[in-house]
């Protein structure tokens, strides 16, 4: 199989996804964002164009870009179905409110971030214009040491300023389990939304702890915070129902608390 991976060169998923289906002997070709804006529509389909992938997984993102997040998701999307690839186009927890106890792939997105809102419209477009596509919805991701989350935890058990919410529940994955389902998924035939999240809702707090504790740093020396009371916007409690990935998939997504 040839695969594209927007994000593949420089973003942090997109890296693992590259590493994990070239083990599996699919041909890559890895894209980061200085060689194709996914905000320039003409861009994006040159490039799929002149590679003709077999499947795209779409990875690259901006938190605090609307431009790269939606738009050039869709740009991705249309171009992706004018050649015929398949898409996997990957996505958040962030587009539910976290009112409900839980979410499977049926419930209705109902973003309260900006955040939220971009990757929301992302998915919209890419189930509207292409037949053969998934869209993945997964949480915070972590696991290897060179995550985000994971560089904070180091920071913060130095002595860094900041607190992790104690109130904020995510269904944190190990980028390898994510990876390996993402390049599972771009290699099968199911098409809809599929919920890819870890076996375990941990609090911000707690996945710190965790983290702190595997890698030999105070844990004392973590604080914890109420997201609610400190009034920053975004869900408190995200719980996605993965039980269809763990029947459809032959890679098992850990809950934090086995791989950390």
């Amino acid at each position: 199989m040839r695969l594209l991976v927007t994000g593949g060169r420089t973003g942090y998923l997109g890296r693992h996804v590259c590493r994990v289906a070239a083990g599996h002997g699919h041909e890559i070709e890895a894209v980061a964002s200085v060689e194709c804006d996914v905000r320039d529509p003409d861009a994006v389909l040159a490039l799929l164009r002149a590679a003709r992938p077999d499947a795209v997984v779409h990875t690259a993102y901006r938190q605090d870009d609307w431009d790269v997040t939606a738009t050039g998701a869709a740009h991705v999307a249309l171009a992706a179905a004018e050649v015929g690839a398949r898409l996997v186009l990957v996505s958040s927890d962030v587009v539910f409110s976290g009112s409900a106890p839980s979410y499977a792939e049926s419930a209705r997105p109902d973003p309260i971030t900006a955040y939220g809102a971009a990757k929301a419209a992302a998915e919209t477009v890419a189930l509207a214009v292409c037949v053969d596509v998934v869209v993945a919805r997964t949480s915070v991701i972590l696991g290897d040491g060179q995550s985000p989350h994971e560089r904070l935890v180091h920071d913060l058990a130095a002595g860094g300023e900041g607190a992790l919410f104690d109130d904020e529940l995510r269904c944190a994955v190990h980028v390898e389990d994510l990876a390996s389902a993402l390049v599972e998924l771009a290699a099968n035939d199911h098409r809809g939304v599929i919920h890819l999240g870890g076996a375990d809702p941990v609090s911000r707090l707690e996945l710190g702890r965790l983290v702190a504790a595997r890698d030999g740093l105070d844990v004392a020396a973590l604080r914890g915070a109420s997201r609610a009371a400190l009034g920053v916007p975004g869900p408190l409690e995200l719980r996605l129902d993965s039980s269809l990935a763990s029947r459809l998939l032959s890679t098992r997504l850990r809950g934090a608390r086995e791989f950390l």
